[in-house]
């Protein structure tokens, strides 16, 4: 009796909406079998003819209509779960190939789970024709050597490594790329045989027989993931664990599929990093916006320090922070803290802030100073090295507060995390300090502008740089300020009368003089003059920044004499450190309390009346109620003269003169600010 079912034809099943197989193509361009082509959901009993156990017919021979294999080209893991079913319940000797279009773990899985005999992926590295082929011709007929189909299957699927694991943990099978093999001290033809315990630490290998344990009592698919020493160093694994329903060598069994994700891990984790970053930013940017709203309401400095330092640990991203200030000495002193690390914080108040060395680097260069691992190196004194152990601390930045050429202090905050401030980070605190900078400056302001006593000071300036001095110098004229401050986009501005000199004279010179952008002649007389002045620096913009209002500065014979105002805890030898950076020989000659007049909104009013001829105030008022200040004029010029009979020149001459008393009553005790 002869079996002569391996010359029958080869059956891929494929999906209905393929019905030209490239498959099939190359399928019978490579063999001598017949071909056939099958749609999923065909008569497949009638294709499968009867399997060589069954009896022979007449003339002692099987059917002929026996296939020599069953290809599956599908890529839906239900379709090929039922299709195995029903051909290995006919025929449990005729090899079953799975080959998807693209090849899938999953698919994978479903292909061994239903005992294909193999799975070869059509997209795969090596060319699926030869492997079904080679399948098919080398399959025994004995249903009992099934052991190779788990060598085929993980051979082809594997990501990285692939193991056959008892249920005791023992090796029974291992394989690995060739082109990771090399990063295992253990070569896989060796590791059968051998325990989880033996490839790995005690606590790992538990966790990975646990896993086992997992998936064969629940019969169902787990994963994993493990760290595994190589030798490129540590690596990190993400296991499939699929239980296998036959018994191997007597026991339970599980297909073990590994992939190395130690690539993707690090994305991962740079991706929460900048996830980290980003909500660091995010808190950075809130504080900001708090410390402007606190503006409005901030009653002093104190306030605004204290609130800053409190909402930066408010976050779990920072466990202290501290504010120091610049002293009248020129040294820093510790103002406020806040924050977990108070034994470190503690030891800042008992140290003299100048030992910390990058805060003092941070005032003399006005840069961002960030130090890591603070309780390893030498960038602290040791006290402070000490207590960053105890508090953990390990990373600081040292930002300075800044308004432009003013510096007010530094804030430092404090992370338990070794290199904590990125620089996006350092960004965000670098816009934080200078807010706050402008801040202070604004606070001192108000509190200069509302106070009823307030400190004159009077410099005298032998010498400077300016046109003022120079002017005064060679003429022998005397200049005088008006008024200067600064406009939205920085420019700096200054109106300054020259008595003793002519106009054109003054223009001629201003405009050859390098401390002058640009000029312009506003009002010019025989021995008299008034300037318009752009200039490149002054010290009108210093002394502001520091909390100081301008009220005359006098310049005759090349010696000048400022008079400024500053509020009554203003810190004087600031003012003129800040003063001397513009005009080298500056000393301060008189200091001086002045006590200013409260005058009330009426009594303004009145001094405001006063000043206004009846013409004037009659022009004012009828301008005023009938729109012509509104945009669009709601009347014109013409018709307010109409209403008053009087002709338009001399409409806008009365109303000209009003509006420069009224402005002159509102700005002539204004300062120079």
């Amino acid at each position: 009796m002869t079996a002569t079912h391996r010359s029958g034809p080869i059956i891929v099943v494929t999906d209905v909406r393929e019905q030209t197989s490239e498959l099939r193509s190359r399928l019978e361009r490579t063999t001598d079998h017949e071909v056939r082509t099958l749609p999923a959901t065909g008569d497949l009993e009638d294709s499968l003819g009867t399997d060589a156990t069954d009896p022979p017919d007449a003339d002692g021979e099987t059917a002929a209509t026996v296939p020599s294999g069953v290809v599956l080209e599908l890529d839906c893991p239900g379709e090929i779960q039922t299709i195995l079913q029903r051909v290995h319940a006919r025929m449990a000797t005729v090899p079953t190939i799975v080959a998807p279009p693209k090849g899938s773990e999953r698919l994978a899985t479903v292909a061994l789970r239903a005992d294909a005999t193999d799975y070869v992926p059509t997209a795969g590295d090596e060319d699926p024709i030869d492997r079904i082929v080679a399948t098919i011709r080398s399959q025994p007929q004995s249903p009992s050597a099934d052991d190779g189909r788990y060598h085929r299957i993980l051979a082809n699927e594997l990501p990285d490594e692939a193991f056959v694991i008892g249920e005791n943990g023992t090796y029974l099978e291992a394989k690995a790329r060739p082109d990771s093999a090399d990063l295992y001290s253990t070569a896989a033809d060796d590791l059968p045989g051998s325990q989880l315990e033996d490839a790995f630490p005690a606590q790992v290998a538990t966790k990975l027989q646990d896993c086992i344990d997992r998936a064969i009592r629940t019969d169902d698919v787990q994963s994993v993931e493990y760290d595994a020493e190589t030798t490129e160093g540590p690596r990190r694994f993400e296991a499939r664990v699929v239980p296998i329903d036959q018994r191997i060598q007597g026991r339970r069994a599980v297909v073990w599929l590994a992939r190395d994700i130690t690539e993707r891990v690090q994305r991962e984790r740079q991706l929460r990093s900048r996830q980290d970053q980003l909500e660091t930013l995010n808190r950075i940017n809130a504080v900001v916006r708090q410390v402007i709203e606190t503006l409005v309401e901030a009653p002093a400095r104190d306030a605004i320090e204290r609130e800053v330092c409190e909402q930066l640990v408010d976050s779990d991203l920072y466990c202290g922070s501290w504010i120091a200030e610049r002293a009248g000495d020129g040294r820093l002193s510790y103002r406020t803290g806040a924050g977990e690390a108070e034994t470190y914080l503690d030891g800042v108040r008992d140290l003299t802030v100048d030992q910390e060395r990058p805060v003092t680097r941070a005032v003399q260069t006005g840069e961002i100073r960030t130090t890591n691992r603070i309780h390893e190196g030498g960038t602290v004194p040791e006290p402070l090295q000490e207590a960053a152990r105890e508090d953990d601390v390990r990373s600081a930045i040292a930002v300075p507060i800044t308004h432009e050429d003013a510096t007010y202090g530094v804030l430092t905050v404090l992370a338990s995390r070794d290199d904590a401030f990125s620089e996006r980070e350092r960004a965000g605190f670098r816009l934080l300090g200078e807010t706050i900078g402008f801040t202070i400056m604004a606070v001192k302001n108000r509190q200069l502008l509302f106070s009823d006593t307030v400190v004159e000071l009077e410099f005298r300036i032998d010498g400077g740089e300016t046109f003022s001095f120079d002017l005064s110098e060679a003429y022998d004229c005397t200049c005088s300020l008006e008024w200067a401050g600064t406009t939205a986009n920085g420019r700096t501005f200054q109106y300054v009368t020259v008595d003793g000199l002519d106009g054109e004279t003054v223009l001629e010179k201003a405009r050859d003089h390098e401390s002058i952008e640009r000029c312009r002649l506003i009002h010019d007389g025989e021995e008299s003059c008034t300037l318009e002045m752009q200039l490149a620096k002054s010290g009108v913009r210093t002394l502001a920044n520091h909390g100081a209002t301008i009220r005359d500065v006098t310049v005759e014979s090349g010696v000048g004499t400022c008079l400024v105002e500053v509020s009554q805890d203003a810190d004087v030898r600031e003012i003129a450190e800040a003063l001397t950076v513009i005009y080298e020989n500056t000393e301060l000659v008189a200091r001086r309390e002045v006590d200013r007049p409260v005058r009330t909104a009426a009594q303004r009013r009145n001094r405001i009346l006063d000043r206004l001829t009846d013409r004037q105030l009659t022009t004012l008022r009828l301008a005023y109620y009938g729109g012509f200040f509104d945009w669009p004029r709601e009347s014109t010029g013409e018709e307010i003269a109409e209403a008053m009979d009087i002709s338009p020149p001399t409409m806008h001459q009365h109303l000209r003169k009003g509006l420069k008393a009224i402005l002159g009553e509102f700005f002539e005790n204004g300062g120079h600010n």
